[in-house]
Order: C-alpha cells, then sequence, then structure tokens
C-alpha cells in the first residue's frame, strides 16, 4: 500500500490551518468539510469523527475520499484514496490521545494513499 511521499509527509509538519475533507454520497453528490482534529498515524492522513452526518453516510457506503491542506508557506498539497472507518483498535486508540477531550471522538477515519497532489503536479 501507498505511503504519503516523504515530501508530503514533512509539508504535513509545516501544515497551517484547518484541513479540507471531501467525501461524495452514493449518486456522486460531494460533500465537503473543514477539519481540524486531523493527524497523521503512520504514513497516512488520519481525521477524528466528531460530528459527522452526511461525510459519515458517504463513508459508510463506500465514498472515497479526498484531504487538502495547506502549508505555512501557501503551497497546497491533496492526498486522495479510499477510505476506512475505525470505531476500535490502534488507530481508533492513538486517535483518542490526540483528539480534544471536549469532542466525542466516536471513530477516526483513514484515508488509503491513493494519489497525491501539489497544487496541479502530480507526485503519486
Amino acid at each position: 500500500m501507498p505511503v504519503l511521499p516523504e515530501q508530503v509527509s514533512k509539508a504535513w509538519g509545516d501544515r497551517k490551518g484547518a484541513a479540507v475533507f471531501a467525501t461524495v454520497d452514493k449518486n456522486g453528490m460531494p460533500n465537503t468539510i473543514y477539519v481540524t482534529c486531523v493527524n497523521k498515524y503512520g504514513e497516512t492522513i488520519v481525521i477524528a469523527d466528531n460530528f459527522f452526518d452526511k461525510t459519515k453516510n458517504n463513508i459508510t457506503a463506500g465514498s472515497k475520499g479526498s484531504v487538502l491542506f495547506m502549508t505555512n508557506e501557501g503551497k497546497a498539497f491533496q492526498v486522495k484514496g479510499s477510505v476506512e472507518y475505525h470505531t476500535e483498535g490502534a488507530i481508533f486508540d492513538d486517535m483518542k490521545k490526540w483528539n480534544p477531550k471536549q469532542h466525542p471522538g466516536r471513530a477516526v477515519v483513514s484515508i488509503k494513499v491513493e494519489e497525491v497532489y501539489s497544487g496541479a503536479e502530480k507526485i503519486l
């Protein structure tokens, strides 16, 4: 399984502000949300499900996903791939360590890296 390329992993450490997470429903209608409870687990991006509704429905229906983030220098990176929804296990336990205590942390979503872009440049 592909992992985040090194330059993207390094850029993640220089991330500025919220990331954007996109999924699609079974009819192809996109749903895009800002996510602040987002982290890396190994070399994949993970997002805490604190208040998902449409996003969770899309994921459980088999949606792929995309995460877009910016660096402090204004460089954009987008990671695309299959999405997995975890309600237990090591990845879920890890999320409970970094997700803010005031949020429910119902589950954690992981993006299985399939494509990576920096702007229009395809990196992977």
